[in-house]
């Protein structure tokens, strides 16, 4: 039997009253990409290519050293998260190249 009234005591206590909707704060869009920064990123990666580590860590990957390209890339970066992201990106890239050159 359910109570009539507001409870005072128990898990559904005190005065009901209706939920505001939430506005997005500026904070929560913080570390989106815009189409704008991944164009110069772009350009700046095909102007400059990769650096030395990362060199090194798609040859790691291309003789499939999975685990020490990844001990490697912690060594360079400073932390396991961004080494994986890292390791991920390279892998990411080494599949471009192949594909790009599969297709010429």
């Amino acid at each position: 039997m359910a109570p009539a009234m507001e409870m005072v005591v128990g898990l559904n206590k005190g005065h009901k009253v209706t939920k505001l909707p939430k506005k997005s704060k500026p904070s929560q869009r913080k570390g989106h990409r815009s189409k704008r920064i991944k164009f110069i990123r772009d350009v700046v990666r095909e102007v400059s290519g990769f650096s030395p580590y990362e060199r090194r860590t798609m040859e790691l990957l291309k003789v499939n050293k999975d685990k020490r390209a990844l001990k490697f890339c912690k060594k360079r970066l400073g932390t396991h998260k961004r080494a994986k992201r890292k390791r991920e990106e390279m892998i990411q890239a080494l599949q471009q190249l192949r594909k790009a050159q599969a297709a010429s």
